[in-house]
């Protein structure tokens, strides 16, 4: 298990319950001007997918997530900065703004090949995944 994930440190002891059992894990960025997802696969098959995007400011993470899953995510945190569920996670950047385009920089996390579900982890998850983002070349690349 590697310390990051297309370039954002990631607790691989958080991470691993939530990719199946396989023997090769790759993780393939996928970036454009307003997004980074970064695909993890394991033995070829998508397991595990971050995203960092920009998007409207102004807004809590609750409305980001709709863009991003139609499933119901019901389990907030940190008066709504954070929106997780057993499987899946969403959270919102503090200082990484784009002023000239009025966006905020979101986060999240989908765990899309595993049958596990502890939301409790997929919270640490977001958490230390958004702190990291907070710090990364993304935030500082349009943050004022």
């Amino acid at each position: 298990m590697p310390d990051t994930l297309c370039g954002i440190r990631v607790d691989a002891e958080e991470l691993t319950p939530f990719l199946p059992p396989g023997k090769k894990l790759s993780a393939k960025p996928d970036v454009d001007s307003d997004r980074i997802w970064c695909d993890v696969s394991v033995d070829g098959k998508l397991a595990v997918r971050t995203v960092q995007k920009w998007w409207q400011g102004g807004h809590d993470t609750a409305y980001f997530l709709r863009s991003q899953t139609l499933e119901r995510v019901e389990e907030t945190a940190d008066d709504g900065r954070y929106v997780y569920s057993g499987w899946q996670a969403f959270g919102k950047t503090e200082n990484c703004v784009d002023e000239k385009y009025k966006q905020d920089l979101y986060t999240g996390i989908q765990a899309y090949g595993s049958d596990h579900r502890d939301a409790d982890a997929m919270k640490r998850l977001i958490v230390s995944f958004t702190e990291e983002v907070e710090k990364s070349d993304e935030c500082d690349s349009k943050a004022s």
